[in-house]
């Protein structure tokens, strides 16, 4: 095997090969004016996750105030809450109620 710099030019087709040129690009169904053969219903739960982007609301006094204390080195992560939100949240997703 050699190492070193590779040739990038095109191997010529061995005798008896035919050249082949790659097809063009199909027109998708709803470009050609067809109607959608597959209707798609969201989830409860997939229903909510796309609606979580359309809260506008961002508190950037407190990203300030975190992204300070994280230079500070006064930021303390607390592994057990972070723990409890995960499991809460994703038990309200696959519905069912926690204890």
């Amino acid at each position: 095997m050699k190492i070193g710099p590779q040739n990038n030019q095109p191997v010529p087709p061995a005798a008896g090969e035919r050249k082949t040129t790659p097809a063009p690009a199909a027109v998708p169904p709803a470009a050609a004016g067809a109607e959608p053969s597959t209707q798609v219903a969201l989830s409860p739960a997939a229903a909510t996750l796309s609606g979580a982007s359309t809260d506008a609301t961002f508190d950037t006094a407190k990203v300030d105030r975190i992204a300070q204390a994280i230079r500070d080195g006064q930021f303390q992560v607390h592994p057990e809450a972070i723990a409890d939100k995960l499991i809460a949240n994703a038990s309200e997703l696959l519905g069912r109620k926690t204890s």
